[in-house]
């Protein structure tokens, strides 16, 4: 059986990518190939992303920040931006059969305390998850 391949882009490949494969990965099993990369990847997952994943049982503390370079050439059943300028800066993937554009605030630019900070990722992570469901529900 032939997975569905779907990318999640944002800018830096460090949160919201990150979450969203994770989610996907975690709820649909092995019916889907997910991935993420960054159209200026950071280099890193942060930390925060990491730990607000697991405290959900999705374990992301593998996964590596990549470049939408790292793709090219390959094709994809979706490419889905989950950030504004992921999209602006993606306008068109020639792999990619669909192009779907979320976007999601940035968690990793949330001020405050560590407290403060891990609030604003648990909401992310909460509406990408939502997202997701609605995705594998056939709704987005």
């Amino acid at each position: 059986m032939k997975k569905t391949r779907v990318l999640f882009l944002c800018t830096g490949n460090s949160c919201r990518s990150h979450m969203a494969e994770g989610w996907l990965r975690h709820l649909a099993g092995d019916r889907y190939e997910s991935l993420s990369a960054g159209a200026k990847p950071a280099g890193y997952v942060h930390p925060l992303a990491i730990k607000a994943m697991a405290e959900v049982g999705v374990d992301i503390s593998q996964h590596t920040s990549k470049s939408l370079d790292s793709f090219a050439g390959s094709h994809l059943d979706y490419l889905i931006t989950v950030c504004d300028n992921a999209a602006q800066s993606c306008p068109t993937f020639s792999g990619a059969d669909k192009i779907v554009r979320w976007s999601f605030e940035d968690p990793a630019h949330a001020p405050g305390s560590e407290g403060e900070k891990m609030h604003v990722f648990r909401r992310v992570r909460d509406e990408i998850k939502e997202q997701i469901e609605s995705f594998l529900n056939g709704q987005a």
